[in-house]
C-alpha cells in the first residue's frame, strides 16, 4: 500500500507532445529546468501508514497529486542568453544594419571595379587600332593567339595560389599587380614607346610577308599595347567574375543575394554613364593644350590615375570590410552540394548536340551570337579608325559609346520582364537576333553602297563613313543591351523544361563546343578573310554574306526552339498543376480523417504544456472509471505510464 501510495503521489511535469514548430521552445524549457533550484527536482510525498485516530489513508485515483502551477506557455520563457530571437537587430531604414553593413560596400566595390573596367575597355581599344602600323585587323589574332593563352595561364596560375595562401592574401596578390601595371604603363613604359618597341624588325617582317599579315606583325610592333589590352580584358573576367563574385558570395546568405544581387546589375550600368562621360571629358583635354604637346599623354595619365586611385579604394574597402564588419564566427555557412556535373569530351559533347535538336537550335543561338558580334565590332572599329584617326578623338567617341550603351542597358534590363511577362519567351528571344540583323544590314550597306547615297547624306552633314559608324554604334549599343537584358535571361530559361539529365549535359556540351566556338568564330573567320583577300576593308562584302546567313539561321533556330520549349512548358505546367491537385486531394483526406483530433489539438498548441496536461488528465479519468475493476496499485502505475 505504502509503495502504491508513494508513486502514485509522484508530482510528475508530463513531456508535453508539441509540433515540430515548437521544439526550439520546449529545448528552452528544458534549459531552465535543468539550472532551477533543487526544490523544482519531482516531489515525492512522504506520508504516515496511519494517521493518528483515523482509519488508513485511501486517497482516490480520481484526484491525483499535482502541482497547483499555471500552463506554461512556451512564449513566457525566459531569454537565452545570445539567442538571436529574444533581441531584434537594429535597423535601418527597414533594413538590418548588419547587412547594409556588407551590402553597401559591395556595392561600392562593384561600382568602383565597373568604374575602372568601361575605362580600361575604352583606352585597350585606343591604342591597339589607332597606333601607328596598326588597325583593327590586330584584334581577331589578338584574341585568338594572345589573350586566349594568357588567360589559361593565369587561371592556372591562379588555381596554385589558390592553395597555398589565404583569401585576404590571394585577394591582394592579384589585385595590386593589376594595379601596378596600369600606373606603370600610364608613367613609363607608354613614354618609353618608341625606344622598347621593336619598329624596324616589324617593318623588315611586314615587307618579307606582305600587306596580309599586318595583323599578326602589329603584335610584335605595338606589344606594349597588346599587352595593356590583355590585362584590360583579364580585369574585366578577373577581378570582376573571381575576385568581386567569389568575395561576395563568400560573405552573403541566399536571402541577401536575391534582394540586392540584381541592384548590383542596375549599379554596373551606372557605373557605366559616369565613366564613359570621364574618358570623353579626358579626352577632350588636349583641346585646350598648346601646340606640340601630347595631349593623348597626358589624359592617358589622367585616366590611369583614377585607375590606380579606385583600385586602392576597391582594396581598401576589402580589408575594411573583414577587418570591422565579418564575424567569421557568425558568417553563414551554408552546406551547398556539388552538382554532378558531368564533364563530357568533344566527342561526347558532340554525340550530346546531335542526338536533340532543342539542344542543336539552343547551340544555335549561342554560337550565332558570338559569331555575329564578333563580325560587326571589327569591322565597326575599322570605319571608326577611318573617321576618328586621332587618339583623342577616337577615345572621345568611346566615352560617348559607353554612355548609350549603359543608358540602353538599364532601361533594357527594366522592360526585360515586361517584354517576357507579356509577349512570351518567343518574342523576346528573336529582339536580338532582329536587332543585329537589322543594324547589320544598315551597317554594311552603307559600306559598301555608300557612294551612291553622298548627295543625300550630304543634306543631313553627314558622309556615308559617318553614317556607317553612327550605325555600327547603333548595332553594339542595342544589341549589347538586348543580351543582357533579353538574350542571356531567355537562354537560361530554355534549359528549365528539359528532363534533369539532358539539362546536365545539354548545358555542358553547350559549355566545351559552343561557348568557345562562338567566342573565337568570329575572330577566326576574320583571319581566314583577312589573310586570304588582303585587308578587312577587301573582305567587308564576304563578312556580310556570312554575318546575313548566321542571322538567318538564329532567327530559325529561334523559332524552331520556341515551338518546342512552349510544348515542354505547358506539359511541365500541367504536371504542375496536376501534383497540387493531388497533394489538396491528400491534405483533404487527411483533415477528413482526423477532424476531431485536431480541433482537440490545435486550439491547445500555444500552451504545450497545458496540451500536454490536459492530455494527461484525460487518460487518467479514463483509468478512474476502470478502478472499479482493477487493483489500486495497478491504476495508479497505469496512471504514471500515460503521464509519462
Amino acid at each position: 500500500m505504502e509503495s502504491g501510495l508513494v508513486a502514485s503521489h509522484r508530482l510528475r511535469l508530463p513531456l508535453p507532445t508539441a509540433s515540430a514548430g515548437h521544439h526550439l521552445h520546449l529545448l528552452r524549457h528544458r534549459h531552465a529546468h535543468a539550472h532551477a533550484p533543487a526544490a523544482a527536482a519531482p516531489l515525492r510525498l512522504s506520508l504516515p501508514r496511519h494517521l493518528p485516530g483515523s482509519t488508513p489513508l485511501r486517497l482516490p485515483a480520481a484526484l491525483p497529486l499535482r502541482p497547483c502551477l499555471p500552463p506554461l506557455r512556451a512564449s513566457a520563457a525566459a531569454p537565452v542568453p545570445g539567442d538571436d530571437a529574444s533581441a531584434a537587430s537594429p535597423k535601418f531604414l527597414g533594413l538590418e544594419t548588419k547587412t547594409l553593413k556588407k551590402i553597401v560596400p559591395l556595392g561600392l566595390m562593384f561600382f568602383c571595379i565597373l568604374f575602372n573596367y568601361t575605362i580600361l575597355r575604352d583606352t585597350k581599344d585606343v591604342l591597339v587600332v589607332t597606333a601607328k602600323g596598326s588597325s583593327a585587323e590586330i584584334i581577331p589574332f589578338l584574341k585568338t593567339w594572345v589573350n586566349l593563352p594568357m588567360a589559361v595561364g593565369f587561371m592556372l596560375l591562379y588555381t596554385k595560389l589558390a592553395d597555398v595562401l589565404s583569401k585576404e592574401a590571394l585577394f591582394y596578390a592579384v589585385i595590386f599587380p593589376f594595379i601596378a601595371f596600369f600606373g606603370a604603363f600610364a608613367y613609363v613604359l607608354y613614354p618609353m614607346r618608341d625606344a622598347i618597341h621593336p619598329t624596324a624588325l616589324a617593318d623588315r617582317l611586314l615587307a618579307s610577308l606582305g600587306p596580309s599579315f599586318l595583323g599578326p606583325v602589329a603584335i610584335l610592333r605595338v606589344w606594349s599595347f597588346c599587352l595593356f589590352y590583355v590585362m584590360a580584358e583579364l580585369w574585366g573576367s578577373v577581378v570582376i567574375s573571381v575576385l568581386f563574385w567569389g568575395f561576395a558570395n563568400q560573405i552573403t546568405t541566399v536571402e541577401e543575394a536575391k534582394e540586392f544581387y540584381p541592384l548590383f546589375g542596375l549599379g554596373a550600368n551606372v557605373a557605366l554613364i559616369f565613366s564613359g562621360r570621364t574618358v570623353k571629358y579626358f579626352s577632350n583635354m588636349r583641346k585646350n593644350l598648346g601646340p606640340g604637346v601630347d595631349g593623348w599623354a597626358i589624359s592617358l595619365k589622367a585616366m590611369m590615375s583614377i585607375v590606380v586611385i579606385l583600385g586602392l579604394v576597391i582594396t581598401g574597402i576589402y580589408w575594411g570590410v573583414n577587418k570591422f564588419v565579418i564575424d567569421n564566427s557568425s558568417m553563414p555557412v551554408v552546406e551547398r552540394k556539388k552538382k554532378d556535373k558531368p564533364k563530357l569530351s568533344m566527342g561526347e559533347s558532340m554525340k550530346v548536340l546531335l542526338s536533340s535538336r532543342y539542344v542543336r537550335d539552343l547551340a544555335t543561338l549561342v554560337v550565332a551570337y558570338g559569331i555575329s558580334i564578333n563580325l560587326v565590332e571589327v569591322t565597326w572599329k575599322s570605319k571608326l579608325k577611318a573617321q576618328f584617326p586621332s587618339p583623342n578623338e577616337y577615345s572621345s567617341f568611346m566615352g560617348d559609346f559607353s554612355t548609350a550603351t549603359g543608358i540602353a542597358t538599364f532601361t533594357m534590363m527594366l522592360l526585360g520582364r515586361v517584354i517576357l511577362r507579356k509577349f512570351g519567351w518567343g518574342v523576346a528571344a528573336t529582339i536580338t537576333p532582329a536587332v543585329l540583323l537589322l543594324t547589320g544590314v544598315g551597317f554594311f550597306s552603307l559600306i559598301l553602297f555608300g557612294e551612291p547615297l553622298t548627295p543625300l547624306m550630304t543634306k543631313f552633314g553627314m558622309t556615308p563613313l559617318l553614317a556607317a559608324v553612327y550605325v555600327g554604334a547603333m548595332q553594339n549599343i542595342f544589341s549589347k543591351s538586348a543580351k543582357y537584358s533579353l538574350f542571356d535571361p531567355c537562354k537560361e530559361m530554355a534549359y528549365i523544361p528539359l528532363d534533369e539529365d539532358m539539362k546536365v549535359k545539354g548545358k555542358a556540351a553547350i559549355d566545351v563546343v559552343c561557348n568557345p566556338l562562338g567566342k573565337s568564330g568570329g575572330a577566326l573567320i576574320q583571319q581566314f578573310m583577312i589573310l586570304s583577300f588582303g585587308s578587312l576593308a577587301n573582305s567587308t562584302p564576304y563578312l556580310g554574306g556570312i554575318l546575313l546567313v548566321i542571322v538567318l539561321a538564329w532567327l530559325g533556330a529561334v523559332r524552331s526552339l520556341d515551338s518546342q520549349f512552349s510544348s515542354l512548358a505547358k506539359q511541365d505546367l500541367e504536371r504542375e498543376k496536376m501534383l497540387k491537385a493531388q497533394a489538396v486531394e491528400t491534405t483533404a483526406k487527411v483533415v477528413g480523417t482526423g477532424n476531431g483530433s485536431l480541433q482537440e489539438t490545435l486550439p491547445s498548441e500555444p500552451s504545450t504544456n497545458g496540451a500536454a496536461t490536459k492530455q494527461s488528465q484525460e487518460s487518467e479519468s479514463t483509468t478512474t472509471e476502470k478502478s472499479g475493476q482493477e487493483p489500486e496499485s495497478t491504476t495508479t502505475e497505469k496512471s504514471g505510464q500515460q503521464s509519462q
